[in-house]
């Protein structure tokens, strides 16, 4: 739950007429626990719909700061109300930071199993189970849970994770078991019970009780390819490098379904413009020889009228281009698109998500 985040002007507002000791309160508190605040003050069903459009991790810092505003003053929590929700400002009699509170409100919103889960990270006691519930542990967590586990079992639980967090998995993970895992995770179409009931047996050393297993879908070229799009370059070369050993078309299948060269129309200008910034022009002239229209307007929009001009001469000059040189510059240009994106320079929209 997004909450503004107060101006200069608000916060000496807020402090006219205030205590110092209310004055402190409010200067240390975040937006996340003025959230948490007003969703407290909410009824338990209004505060379960608006926490069913949260992320798995917005939920775990949400929650945590509902419970950590328990001793916030009368005064602080009125300021607060005053700030975003006004209208409720008399509602404040509700049991604020209860821990049966915060607990009704995160069952009713998540379902007993992913609450038991949330609820684990942020009281201690509490417990969880279910396949489900791995879509709300950290990376570390499950990486650190699988470590012994078959490349299979791994496969699995990476097959129903977000493709982000599947990615970090990676990282805890042996490193001579992860080409083995992505080559299982495309391989993957139906899991059969058998197979469930092993991972069943892997969430029982976590979990108190198990679910019952049932044929389920998981996986596929598309998953792995999505997985891939999230790991870093470094790691990329490896992967796909120990997939090709193993089975080299499944691994030609797999990058064909990852973030390509044509997506990059998708990027927004200023990404691209981070991308000319740091490609060389040649190689962006070869590039973009054998591109679709599409790619080729997105790089020519973001150049200046007399640029433009220059270097589609420039370009027309170099003649005919062997295809494989112009596979070679996209290859390169997005090796580079990549590092950028992992340093944060730029955002390869698409990324994770189908392409159209």
């Amino acid at each position: 739950m997004a909450a503004a985040k107060p101006t200069i002007n608000d916060k000496e507002k807020e402090s006219e007429g205030l205590s110092d000791a209310v004055k402190a309160e409010l200067e240390t508190l975040t937006a996340t626990e003025r959230a948490a605040v007003i969703m407290l003050l909410l009824g338990e069903q209004q505060a379960a719909d608006c926490i069913r459009y949260l992320s798995p991790r917005e939920v775990q810092s949400l929650g945590a700061c509902m419970v950590s505003v328990v001793d916030l003053s009368q005064e602080a929590v009125n300021v607060v109300l005053d700030d975003f929700l006004s209208t409720i400002k008399k509602q404040t009699s509700l049991g604020l930071g209860t821990i049966d509170y915060v607990e009704n409100i995160l069952k009713k919103a998540l379902g007993e199993d992913k609450a038991a889960t949330v609820l684990g990270r942020i009281m201690p006691g509490a417990t969880s189970k279910g396949l489900e519930i791995l879509r709300w542990m950290d990376a570390r967590s499950i990486g650190e849970m699988v470590q012994e586990e078959h490349p299979q079992v791994v496969a699995i639980i990476l097959s129903v994770l977000e493709y982000d967090v599947a990615a970090d998995v990676l990282n805890f993970v042996p490193e001579d078991s992860r080409a083995e895992i992505l080559q299982r995770i495309a391989l993957l179409d139906t899991v059969q019970p058998s197979a469930m009931d092993e991972l069943e047996q892997v969430m029982r050393k976590q979990f108190s009780n198990s679910s019952s297993a049932k044929s389920s879908s998981f996986g596929g070229i598309k998953a792995a390819a999505k997985i891939m799009n999230f790991t870093k370059v470094d790691m990329e070369g490896k992967l796909l490098e120990g997939v090709t050993a193993i089975d080299a078309e499944l691994a030609l299948k797999i990058q064909d379904n990852m973030f390509t060269f044509a997506n990059l129309s998708a990027l927004e200008n200023r990404s691209i413009q981070v991308l000319m910034r740091n490609v060389d022009s040649d190689e962006l002239m070869v590039a973009l020889k054998g591109a679709d229209e599409l790619v080729k307007d997105k790089f020519m929009d973001n150049m200046s009228q007399r640029a433009k001009v220059m270097f589609l001469d420039e370009m027309e000059a170099k003649g005919p281009i062997r295809i494989t040189d112009v596979e070679e510059a996209q290859k390169n240009i997005m090796r580079l698109a990549r590092k950028l994106s992992d340093a944060g320079e730029l955002v390869l929209s698409g990324r994770g998500d189908d392409f159209v």
